[in-house]
């Protein structure tokens, strides 16, 4: 059903229900006054009734005292005063005299007394002087027709059951049961009447339930046309029906509306077109550039200019300080501190609290717990930022995410921030984070260039890079350089006994010992197998004696725990000073290298510093000498080599 028929339904409805009820009232109400007029009829009817018959008694009465009188002289009775039958009777009843047709046996007596419908009479005594009963006088009358019919002039009504009808009881003065009736006025017209008053009503109510639809239906009707139009994208689309009254105002309303959006429309164009170009500047800044502090301040500049903060900040998790620091700002708010020094606990204040949680946040920052080194702005939108760690060597898994967020202060304008911002801020740092990850992945695979990856020493390419480095240093200035050359005795054999897991551990804690006894200028390298070299920087052969020494024996003093065993390792040590034993990098590696074979040469677990020239027969053996054969620690049938600064026979020592 339309809106127009619903409508004219219902004016149909509230002005015809109405009418209906009105007209059902008055017709019910006529009919009540009818009855009522009735009733009101039958009660003066009654009385009427009752008068006659107690003037027709009187009659009788005075009939019955004539007929008494008469035989009290002796004279005959006679019928008058309305009487049809008179009889004088003695005191045992027996007829002395009458008049008229003979008496009915039963009647109804007009004091009350008697029986019977068929007539009606009076009955007198008759007493002498003494007031001795003599006998009666009684005068009867007859109930017929004509008694009904003049009772019905009397009263008006008829005298028998109809419509509307009374029951008289009998009592002194009216000695009948008597039913009588009448008709209510008829009432054919009135109901005539309202059928027309209603139906007139109804067309009345027809017509101008249909011109209010009309006029109501026809402007939503082009507004809803309107809207179809801007729904299917035509925003230039209007409603031609306006007028004072409310359908006319929403008319106007939407075309007003519509003119907003097109407005909108073309500040949102704009805003994309800005927003992409920032998008543009932001994607070649992340795919052209490795710099994290360049991506960070390119991220937020790029986020406050989509949403129109005034200021923002960027904070990263510092794993050594264990607070989020400030790694990047902008713009300033007014009254609280530069955000460019902000350092905040995880969890505490409202940026830690985005941090620690991964829950984005915004709104009026005085509903939110803020730490007292935030900043005190207005409005804020705050974003978590996650940044996987990078995988350290021997690790399994990656590490939690690293926490930061990214947050925006005071937008520009009397609105604050919205979901739009956060939907629109957590784009951004999800596209920092991958940037910071490739970054860090970046930095990971520079460093893994360069490292070891099994005991995280520089490996033997940078050692080339490092020492042709510190070589043009040590030359510039007049330094020198020592090179340490280690390399682990019988290591071939701990391989072989206890298996390469085990062999690898090994490496591992002799590279941690080698870092635990070296400076922080010094740079340890892995070069290869179980060969390991110390750069030390402005040392001399005595310090690198000495620090030879120590590293002997840091490895020698504690045996090594591989899995459930306890492996025994010595090294040879080679010491070569720069420039004292050769005026080229390779040179001097080179004598460092004479030294510890020297040392193997020795019997292994020595230390040995390079001569200024190399003695005469002495050659460099292979990288793999031979070994003896590998046997666990403590096994007393195999014998004891390469012992020397006091290690003890029982002692078995492995190596390569």
């Amino acid at each position: 059903m339309t809106l127009r028929a619903r409508l004219t339904v219902t004016f149909l409805g509230v002005v015809l229900g109405p009418v209906l009820l009105a007209a059902v009232f008055v017709g019910i109400t006529a009919t009540e006054l009818a009855r009522d007029r009735a009733d009101d009829r039958l009660a003066a009817a009654a009385s009427a009734v009752r008068a006659e018959l107690a003037a027709r008694c009187d009659r009788l009465q005075s009939a019955a005292t004539t007929a008494a009188l008469l035989a009290a002289e002796g004279r005959t009775p006679v019928v008058a005063s309305g009487a049809t039958s008179v009889v004088v009777a003695d005191a045992y009843g027996g007829v002395t005299a009458s008049a008229g047709p003979p008496a009915p046996t039963t009647w109804a007596d007009c004091a009350g007394g008697g029986t019977g419908d068929g007539a009606f009479g009076v009955r007198v005594e008759r007493r002498d002087r003494d007031g001795a009963l003599l006998g009666y006088a009684q005068a009867t009358a007859p109930v017929d027709g004509a008694l009904l019919q003049a009772l019905a002039a009397a009263g008006g009504v008829t005298v028998g059951p109809g419509e509307i009808e009374r029951r008289l009881e009998p009592g002194e003065g009216q000695p009948l049961t008597l039913v009588i009736s009448t008709t209510p006025a008829p009432l054919d017209r009135l109901y005539g009447l309202l059928g027309l008053v209603v139906a007139v009503a109804a067309l009345v109510a027809l017509a101008a339930g249909w011109w209010l639809a009309r006029s109501t239906t026809r402007p939503l009707a082009d507004l809803a046309h309107a809207a179809e139009r801007v729904a299917a994208g035509d925003l230039n689309a209007r409603v031609l029906h306006v007028g004072p009254d409310e359908v006319g105002r929403l008319g106007a309303t939407f075309n007003r509306m519509t003119q907003e959006m097109r407005g909108y429309v073309r500040a949102l164009t704009a805003s994309r077109d800005q927003l992409r170009n920032h998008l543009a500047l932001l994607g070649d800044t992340l795919s052209g550039t490795h710099d994290l502090a360049r991506i960070l301040h390119v991220t937020l500049h790029t986020a406050r200019s989509a949403t129109g903060a005034q200021a923002g900040v960027v904070m990263l998790f510092d794993p050594t300080s264990g607070l989020l620091v400030a790694q990047c700002s902008v713009g300033a708010v007014p009254g609280s501190p530069s955000l460019a020094g902000i350092t905040l606990a995880p969890g505490v204040g409202m940026l830690g609290t985005v941090a620690e949680s991964g829950v984005p946040a915004h709104g009026r920052l005085a509903d939110f717990a803020v730490a007292p080194d935030e900043p005190r702005a207005t409005t804020f939108v705050a974003v978590p930022v996650a940044v996987p760690e990078p995988v350290t060597p021997l690790e399994d898994s990656a590490t939690e995410p690293a926490r930061g967020v990214l947050a925006l202060y005071d937008r520009v304008g009397p609105d604050g921030f919205d979901e739009t911002d956060v939907s629109t801020l957590t784009t951004f740092a999800a596209q920092a984070a991958i940037a910071l990850d490739n970054v860090r992945l970046h930095e990971e695979a520079q460093r893994l260039s360069l490292t070891d990856s099994l005991t995280g020493l520089f490996n033997y390419r940078y050692l080339r890079e490092s020492l042709r480095r510190e070589l043009e240093r040590a030359a510039r200035f007049g330094r020198t350089l020592a090179i340490v050359a280690l390399d682990l005795d019988h290591f071939k054999d701990v391989n072989d006994t206890y298996g390469h897991a085990a062999g690898d551990l090994v490496l591992v804690e002799i590279a941690r010992r080698i870092r635990s006894v070296t400076r922080e200028v010094d740079v340890a390298f892995r070069r290869g197998g179980e060969e390991f070299v110390v750069l030390l920087p402005e040392t001399d052969a005595a310090g690198g004696s000495a620090l030879a020494r120590r590293l002997a024996a840091e490895v020698r003093g504690t045996p090594v725990r591989a899995r459930e065993h306890m492996i025994n390792v010595t090294v040879s040590i080679g010491v070569a000073v720069y420039p004292e034993h050769g005026a080229t990098g390779s040179a001097v590696l080179e004598a460092a290298d004479i030294a510890l074979y020297a040392a193997k040469a020795a019997g292994r677990d020595a230390c040995r510093t390079a001569d200024a020239r190399r003695p005469p027969g002495l050659a460099i053996p292979a990288r793999r000498p031979e070994v003896a054969p590998a046997a666990p620690v403590g096994d007393p049938s195999v014998p004891v080599t390469g012992v020397s600064r006091g290690v003890q026979p029982a002692q078995r020592v492995l190596g390569g």
